[in-house]
């Protein structure tokens, strides 16, 4: 019989803290989970000099859910919420999804050379396993690489590079992100269970992505891609408000209800005084494995037109395969091998690399 998330909590809720108090008493555990044979969840301390006492409360409970049949891992942070700045340099709270804190405009990234965003005017169209290609074709190529999933709503990258570990927060302030293919990686969906729904309004959703392109240790990269939310609400308001972004890339679907959202995209950026460095066509054609014909089952040709109407400059175009799919469900995306659709988001890669973009 699997563990439950009431039994592991029953498990460790009488282990005693340094100040005499059981961990059910103190209610510090936040965000347990059983996921198959792993148990995740978080310690949060009253501050930094509580969380430095609590290592033997931490392997107490590693041990005693590590005993639970069926459990193979257990996987725990201790964090601490930092106090409130009283001074300008004071160190920020960890919790994400807090109110965003004011700033003197758009800020770079310390180590972080160019920030892209990939947008699309609707869902559907495939912007998110276009980022995660790109970021894999890339890497291939020799960039370093950092891939930040900023669909709050909708967190998909987690699943489509194949990680799933909760990162960690050694000193209760920065958050280190996950490493898979390459790419250096930070999603909300690494913070919240699977399925887990985000119900949060604007000005949470404007912290926790100031949070995730600033309290996280991203390192020395050459190009962030930023998979945003499809449409033109707060989460790109807030990116180009809060982030030296060099410019952002429109992905549509060649139909022209897609191509109309697409333009609001454009338009949008355009606005937010943010350069758009380009348009790629996804979806653009469909060979069936069986007799060789191609398809185009949303017109074709459409995002080339559109953006040679536009001035902007077409950067290639992604055909419709079943093994995309099947590779990004798989967390191992198509572009780690040497396939047709490989070779298609290898020449992406390249004229951005061309461009100095990355």
């Amino acid at each position: 019989m699997s563990v439950s998330r009431e039994v592991a909590l029953a498990e460790i809720a009488d282990i005693r803290l340094p100040d005499g108090r059981t961990l059910a008493e103190a209610d510090i555990v936040r965000a347990l989970s059983v996921d198959g044979g792993t148990i995740r969840f978080v310690i949060e301390a009253a501050d930094a000099a509580a969380a430095s006492s609590l290592s033997q409360v931490e392997a107490e409970a590693q041990r005693r859910l590590e005993a639970l049949p069926g459990i193979e891992r257990v996987q725990i942070v201790v964090t601490a919420p930092a106090a409130r700045p009283a001074a300008a340099g004071a160190a920020p709270s960890l919790k994400i999804g807090r109110h965003a804190t004011g700033q003197a405009g758009p800020q770079p990234i310390p180590g972080v050379r160019s920030i892209v965003a990939i947008g699309s005017g609707k869902g559907g169209v495939g912007k998110s396993t276009l980022t995660s290609n790109l970021a894999v074709a890339l890497a291939r190529a020799g960039r370093r690489v950092g891939l930040l999933d900023a669909d709050i709503y909708g967190p998909s990258q987690p699943r489509m590079m194949g990680v799933s570990d909760r990162p960690a927060s050694p000193d209760g302030k920065r958050i280190e992100p996950l490493h898979a293919h390459g790419v250096t990686i930070m999603s909300i969906g690494l913070m919240l269970k699977e399925g887990e729904a985000v119900v949060w309004r604007g000005p949470m959703l404007m912290g926790a992505l100031q949070q995730l392109l600033q309290q996280v240790n991203w390192g020395e990269l050459d190009v962030l891609l930023i998979d945003l939310p499809p449409g033109t609400g707060d989460v790109q308001l807030s990116l180009c408000q809060k982030a030296a972004v060099t410019g952002a890339i429109i992905v549509s679907t060649p139909q022209d209800v897609a191509l109309l959202d697409a333009r609001r995209a454009i338009d949008m950026f355009n606005k937010l005084k943010a350069p758009v460095l380009g348009l790629i066509e996804n979806m653009s054609s469909y060979i069936c494995p069986n007799c060789g014909h191609e398809a185009h089952l949303f017109g074709h040709g459409g995002v080339a037109a559109e953006a040679m109407d536009l001035g902007l400059p077409f950067l290639g175009e992604i055909p419709l395969q079943l093994e995309v799919r099947l590779a990004g469900d798989s967390g191992r995306p198509v572009a780690l091998g040497e396939g047709e659709i490989a070779q298609a988001y290898a020449r992406l890669a390249a004229r951005l690399i061309e461009q100095g973009v990355a």
